[in-house]
């Protein structure tokens, strides 16, 4: 289930004795399509797979997903089926090269900094007052990076290149790089000019930033967040926005997503400038989605369980 890319670069590989389908990504079709079947590869994440839907999967053994988050899974209701959640959160040696969140995340910071939206739109509507668009310079400036692993480095060496002094938070981090100077939660977010988040979404991580935390940003402070909602208070984050203390804001990922109507954030950005929001793409390259897809696949394919199905 996911980008026809991926799909066609495991096909080649699925052994003989399986039966390969592409499950459109809806709740109804995959429903149907998850009764037969063994084994599910979810590049996708726009179905949340719940409780419901697993006991509708009698035969399912396996859910190998061709991301690190596993938040659109209910974890617990897989465990009491049986059912193994394998995720590319195992696989750090092959990920450390896959670039596209990281990317992404450097571009929302240049976005946001240098208004581009905004000023392209400008020119589109046959405009040419470049004083309406003033830049932040980012050299000489701070980034803060909360959570120093894999994504978090790489941007960390963008922030480098771009004469940016780097400071971070990650408790599990052992080895830093040497281009960030680690620091704690509070000192990062009071500190830093641009800050970046990148942790995955769990008990310890839910509302991590809180709405008090986003009160302590530095005046004129920019925030982009690629990793997942939960992490972050988004009323504070909204607060912050109404209130002048947020320079701008870039987020890949919203609370709710794919369900994204009701958003004030969403509401916000329709009317603001300063709040750039995409759509949960920071993944999706069809470069890296071919990579990560073969590898969700080989979990499934090496398995040692009995299918002949998978979606």
């Amino acid at each position: 289930m996911g980008p026809v890319e991926g799909y066609e670069a495991i096909e080649r590989d699925c052994p003989s004795d399986w039966q390969l389908n592409n499950a459109p990504t809806t709740l109804e079709a995959l429903t149907v399509a998850l009764r037969d079947a063994t084994a599910l590869l979810d590049a996708s994440m726009r179905v949340r797979i719940d409780a419901a839907i697993l006991g509708n999967s009698p035969t399912l053994r396996v859910i190998s997903t061709a991301t690190t988050g596993s938040d659109h899974i209910d974890l617990q209701a897989a465990a009491e089926k049986g059912i193994t959640v394998r995720t590319l959160k195992e696989d750090s040696q092959f990920l450390r090269e896959i670039t596209p969140a990281a990317e992404l995340t450097w571009a929302l910071v240049l976005a946001v900094a240098r208004q581009i939206p905004k000023a392209a739109e400008h020119v589109r509507q046959g405009n040419w007052v470049r004083e309406e668009f003033p830049g932040i310079m980012l050299n000489q400036k701070v980034l803060g990076i909360v959570g120093c692993g894999r994504i978090g480095s790489w941007v960390a060496r963008y922030g480098e290149a771009f004469g940016m002094r780097v400071i971070g938070y990650d408790p599990y981090q052992k080895k830093w790089p040497t281009c960030i100077q680690a620091e704690s939660l509070a000192n990062v977010i009071a500190t830093a000019d641009v800050i970046t988040i990148h942790v995955h979404l769990n008990g310890e991580t839910r509302n991590l930033l809180t709405k008090d935390l986003l009160k302590t940003v530095k005046n004129g402070a920019i925030i982009v967040n690629t990793s997942r909602a939960g992490v972050i208070d988004e009323d504070g984050l909204l607060a912050g926005l109404q209130s002048g203390r947020l320079a701008g804001v870039g987020l890949d990922v919203l609370s709710g997503e794919p369900e994204i109507k009701s958003s004030a954030l969403v509401e916000y950005a329709m009317t603001r400038s300063n709040l750039i929001i995409t759509p949960h793409c920071g993944g999706y390259s069809p470069d890296a989605v071919k990579l990560v897809c073969r590898r969700a696949a080989e979990k499934i394919f090496s398995s040692e369980i009995s299918c002949d199905h998978v979606s």
